[in-house]
């Protein structure tokens, strides 16, 4: 019978990359947020983390909430251009969608390596007529494959400044996949005055019985969870933006709803940086 469809590069085709039966961190962060762009595979371990920590899904909705907040924030400083890696499925309050409400003319790529999450943004992430967006499939980590690319280029000016958007991504690179090297490359691309946001899952506030559980659900070892100083490590040589690195559920979040989830139920730190010269 038929063997998988290739291009010319020999690579799979899109179609044939999608494997429902294996979890997909897009899909099922999908679930977790309450949408229904997703498999049996990724509601089943989704579950798994909600058993283990069952504040995952406010976690999920906080970091979401700290995607739009920092978007907003940088859009009100002027930045009209976003890198949005690992963009997930579309849902309310998208990258572009906050910064345009500010200025309509902003421009945003998002990428994924996930089929189905670009073959829903291309279907649903639609660009004011003065603004512009693109959709990329590929990889974090193959950030020069990225920046090159022609519909990058097309679409962002790498000579002015770019809010590079890595939310909720970091932690699927592995200590030796060198993500410190691969955010390096993406920063030495962007000028003086570009912003690179950030969130990373942290275990330090969790007690030892439900890191254990989560660590049981990580059966590839694709997952790794960091802490605030490992965090910060990641972010070195560029300026922390006030407050720094603290809890999604936290940064800027004096107008959010009131009381703040403790540090604990989100475990998820966020920061947004700039990049200087």
């Amino acid at each position: 019978m038929g063997g998988p469809v290739t291009g010319r590069s020999g690579e799979l085709s899109a179609a044939d990359r999608i494997d429902t039966t294996v979890a997909h961190p897009a899909r099922r962060y999908n679930y977790l947020l309450g949408g229904k762009d997703n498999f049996a595979a990724d509601r089943e371990s989704g579950d798994a983390l909600a058993a283990a920590m069952p504040t995952i899904r406010l976690a999920a909705v906080e970091n979401r909430m700290f995607l739009q907040r920092a978007v907003r924030f940088l859009a009100q400083q002027g930045v009209r251009q976003f890198l949005d890696i690992g963009t997930g499925i579309p849902t309310a309050d998208n990258t572009h969608e906050v910064a345009q409400a500010i200025d309509p003319s902003a421009r945003v790529v998002y990428v994924d390596n996930d089929p189905i999450v670009l073959a829903h943004a291309r279907a649903l992430l639609n660009s004011t007529s003065e603004g512009r967006t693109a959709y990329l499939d590929a990889d974090l980590r193959e950030p020069d494959k990225i920046l090159a690319h022609p519909d990058l280029r097309t679409t962002l000016d790498l000579s002015q400044p770019v809010a590079l958007m890595l939310v909720a991504i970091l932690h699927f690179i592995r200590d030796d996949e060198d993500p410190k090297g691969i955010l390096d490359r993406f920063v030495a691309a962007l000028p003086a005055g570009s912003y690179v946001v950030a969130s990373h899952v942290t275990w330090e506030y969790l007690p030892p019985t439900v890191t254990a559980k989560l660590e049981a659900s990580n059966h590839d070892g694709r997952f790794r969870a960091r802490s605030t100083e490992q965090f910060a490590e990641l972010l070195a040589g560029m300026e922390l933006v006030d407050p720094g690195i603290v809890s999604v559920a936290r940064w800027r979040a004096d107008d959010a709803p009131q009381p703040r989830p403790s540090v604990q139920d989100v475990s998820v730190n966020g920061a947004v940086a700039r990049v200087v010269r």
